[in-house]
């Protein structure tokens, strides 16, 4: 077996080609001194870890019953391939010859890709803060061969005294394999207390199915809303937006319900805080001033340096919210910043087939944020006689923000200014292209390619701009076509190959997905899409005891828990999007169904609702929509004029910030026939005179149809308040 293992890893080996570059500081030559079973992977993470001295396994059986047959523990390592304190701890001990044998003597050691695995990486990270009290990456957790969690934690200095540690790596690594083998007895007890509190963490809350069928009952009222808004006020940050506070992350501040809650009670003050955080963002380090794009977060309260890497979900949903502050204000720079975003990521994170690429790196050329800084020195001699306004716009110093370079960013924004310096930004964007690049993660992602989909697809529509329609439609194409295997959605493609079958946040991100393809165009293959797969996320992950959803389904592998999404972090739960899913389902369709499911998963989330609103912004999103009047607005047009003699609607449509509400289109007579199987909104709808027409209404009860774009954007203007 070792023979056939042997060959296969030399036979993964030779196939990179002779350009390969292996990720080690091991080499004999130009050759890998190590290489373990992680070359026979595709997912970025793992293969950086494939020429390590430790012989790292894939997450499996295999490894577990090598480690039951060797009688010793399993040492659990979880990160993704952009994380700097996985590439740190690399560096300092998985390509440490001495401490890799000893984890190779002593332990069983598998590598899992968070962003693969979310499932697992959720068990195990719940585990590591409950011993804790925090978490991160990179994890790291001892097993059992019966994989039980007994100890945990995250980021370890190597030795003793390094960064300061009293105990090191190492040295833990020694103290727990003792542990384990001199008192068993301790270890199982410990990993008992772990998976209980792990199971009572993820899979806690439910109830039975009475008590959540008597709590659906109730019709659902927007009071966290207002609760929510009260709490961020208190910890709103006056001079840069965002919350109080370092670091600082993108999504601590749900812009999107600020916006909404302005909608409906004209609480300027939520306005003003939603603007300024996304001015305060877009003029800071945290935005990219020469490519476009956001940084994954600030270490600073002011915005002003970040984390350097790139991550896809964060730059949907940021643009997202910039295209609802613009539809809300009318503000140029909000569509710049969307612009911008978007175009980065057409430009460098697009894959041949369509899909978008996952992530880049901190790092660039051994240092975080090389690749992104500058000196005032280099900047001059790039462009001469403009130089100096430019270094007054951005911020340029001798000495620089960050290791003594500069981050740009913008003291005092001036639109006008700043296009002046189109030119400018174009020559260091041109230099930097020269630089070494950030690592790239380019595997795609389904469900972070569904938050991309809705952000180009809502771009396309807001913006009037054909280009992100196209590029949207594409992934779309991508995601229903190579990403589905078999029937059903997979979480991943990389190198060709479609990986573990999808989770719950895949199913319902695409599905929000092609949702707001549909509205982008009136093309009915992706409404049918979306409410199919509407259909096979209740199939699939929906609890038919309390309501709600799972994030695994019932045929995926079965971890020590199941989880229940109730938390919206850094991208939002699959359970928060699958519950606004199933309200638009419900407008499109007429079907009190969906609205049902809708109710009982809101009946679900009524505790942390309740005590902990402010980390379910998402969830507020779906929780203002079922309390609003939904439009159901509806565009028929002369088959002979086309879509495009509804431009003048559509632009109405455009300028007009109505959240909760679900847009169908199609041409009179055969046209609106077909699509009224699929949305039976559209039924009897017509063109009148032969002119486009629009119709408004809220649960089939319709106001005057109009050709008129004034009298749509006052139909579209009444408010019903909270």
């Amino acid at each position: 077996m070792e023979g056939a293992l042997a060959a296969r890893l030399r036979a993964a080996l030779a196939a990179k080609g002779a350009g390969y570059v292996p990720r080690t500081r091991h080499l004999l030559g130009r050759s890998p001194k190590y290489t373990n079973r992680l070359v026979l992977e595709t997912s970025p993470y793992l293969l950086q870890h494939a020429h390590n001295p430790v012989d790292w396994h894939p997450w499996g059986n295999d490894a577990f019953e090598e480690a039951r047959r060797r009688g010793v523990p399993v040492f659990l390592s979880v990160g993704y391939s952009t994380c700097h304190w996985c590439h740190v701890m690399e560096a300092e001990s998985f390509e440490d010859e001495e401490i890799a044998g000893f984890m190779n003597g002593h332990y069983v050691c598998i590598k899992v890709d968070r962003e693969e695995r979310p499932d697992i990486d959720a068990v195990y990270m719940s585990a590591v803060q409950s011993l804790t009290g925090s978490g991160g990456w990179p994890m790291s957790v001892w097993l059992t061969p019966g994989r039980a969690p007994f100890f945990g934690g995250t980021y370890f200095p190597p030795r003793d005294g390094a960064r300061g540690a009293r105990q090191g790596f190492l040295t833990l690594l020694r103290a727990l394999d003792e542990t384990y083998r001199r008192d068993p007895t301790s270890v199982a007890d410990q990993a008992e207390t772990l998976v209980a509190g792990v199971r009572r963490e993820l899979e806690g809350g439910r109830s039975t199915s009475a008590a959540s069928l008597a709590a659906a009952t109730e019709p659902p009222n927007a009071a966290a809303i207002p609760r929510t808004v009260g709490l961020l006020k208190g910890a709103f940050d006056e001079a840069n937006g965002g919350l109080r506070g370092a670091p600082k992350f993108p999504s601590s501040l749900p812009v999107r319900l600020l916006l909404r809650y302005y909608r409906r009670s004209g609480d300027a003050e939520a306005l003003r805080m939603a603007t300024l955080t996304l001015e305060k963002m877009a003029a800071g380090g945290i935005y990219d001033q020469i490519g476009g794009g956001f940084h994954r977060y600030a270490t600073d309260a002011t915005w002003s340096v970040p984390h350097f890497e790139k991550m896809l979900y964060d730059n949907a949903l940021l643009a997202e919210a910039y295209l609802e502050a613009y539809q809300v204000t009318g503000r140029a720079d909000f569509a710049r910043v969307v612009r911008e975003t978007l175009d980065y990521v057409l430009r460098e994170m697009t894959s041949p087939e369509g899909g978008f690429f996952s992530a880049t790196d901190a790092d660039s050329d051994g240092e975080e944020g090389k690749f992104f800084v500058w000196s005032e020195d280099e900047i001059r001699g790039l462009l001469g006689r403009e130089a100096d306004r430019f270094i007054r716009y951005y911020g340029v110093t001798p000495g620089g923000s960050f290791e003594g370079r500069n981050i740009l960013h913008v003291p005092l924004p001036d639109e006008a200014e700043r296009a002046s310096l189109e030119g400018a930004r174009q020559r260091l964007y041109a230099a930097r292209a020269r630089r070494i690049p950030p690592a790239r993660d380019d595997k795609i992602l389904a469900a972070w390619n569904g938050l991309m989909l809705s952000a180009l697809a809502s771009g396309g529509r807001i913006l009037d701009e054909p280009r992100y329609t196209e590029v949207a439609r594409r992934a779309a194409d991508l995601l229903l076509t190579k990403l589905r295997v078999g029937g059903r959605l997979r979480r991943s493609f990389e190198d060709g190959r479609a990986g573990e079958p999808g989770y719950l946040e895949d199913y319902a991100f695409v599905a929000a997905g092609l949702f707001d393809l549909y509205e982008d165009g009136f093309d009915p293959r992706w409404l049918r899409e979306a409410l199919a797969l509407c259909a096979e996320t209740e199939r699939l992950f929906a609890d038919p005891v309390s309501g709600g959803w799972f994030m695994t389904s019932a045929d995926h592998e079965k971890l020590l828990a199941r989880e229940r999404p109730t938390v919206d972090g850094a991208t939002p739960s699959g359970a928060s999007v699958a519950l606004m899913n199933a309200l638009r389902a419900a407008s499109f369709t007429g079907d009190d169904h969906w609205r049902a499911v809708a109710d009982r998963a809101l009946s679900v989330l009524g505790v942390s609702l309740s005590e902990r609103p402010t980390s379910l912004g998402e969830a507020l999103l779906a929780l203002d929509f079922r309390t609003d009047a939904v439009r159901e607005v509806v565009l028929v047009w002369p088959p002979e004029g086309g879509v495009a003699s509804a431009a003048p609607l559509l632009s109405a449509l455009r300028r007009t910030f109505l959240p909760n509400r679900v847009l169908a289109g199609a041409a009179d007579g055969d046209g609106i026939a077909s699509l009224a199987s699929l949305a039976p909104i559209v039924e009897e709808k017509r063109a009148l005179k032969g002119r486009a027409t629009a119709y408004v209404c809220e649960r089939g009860r319709c106001q005057l149809p109009t050709s008129d774009p004034g009298s749509l954007t006052r139909q579209l203007a009444r408010v019903q308040p909270y």
